[in-house]
């Protein structure tokens, strides 16, 4: 059972999978700071000041307090763009090495072809 568990746990997957837990967990807060430390305070504090509250945190309407739902959104927000840069460099540099392994097949197949006209060319003599 224990060898069972050490082969599952020491598959490649498992142990990506978990670095990118670690690694998402990481990067959550660093946007939870960007987004309460540098966004809100630029770009929100006039309307913050408008509705009275310091915080994002603080604005409610009605005894709702959306305030930490709005934070929760512009996270939401911006983990998403920079995921979709990060896929998308990541599909752009995946599709450059697929059309790097085409280009040296095809040089390989003229290659292999220059060789076979010289053997063929060989055989002729």
């Amino acid at each position: 059972m224990l060898k069972e568990l050490k082969s599952f746990l020491l598959r490649g997957n498992v142990v990506d999978l978990a670095v990118a837990v670690i690694i998402g967990a990481a990067f959550g807060a660093i946007v939870t700071s960007l987004v309460n430390d540098i966004i809100t305070p630029l770009i929100l504090n006039p309307a913050l000041s408008a509705a009275g509250v310091d915080k994002i945190a603080e604005l409610s309407w009605n005894g709702i307090a959306y305030g930490s739902f709005l934070s929760a959104v512009i996270n939401f927000l911006v983990i998403g763009t920079v995921l979709f840069f990060i896929v998308k460099a990541a599909e752009k540099a995946q599709s450059f090495g697929k059309n790097k392994k085409k280009l040296s097949k095809k040089n390989q197949l003229q290659l292999n072809l220059k060789y076979f006209k010289k053997s063929k060319l060989c055989l002729k003599k």
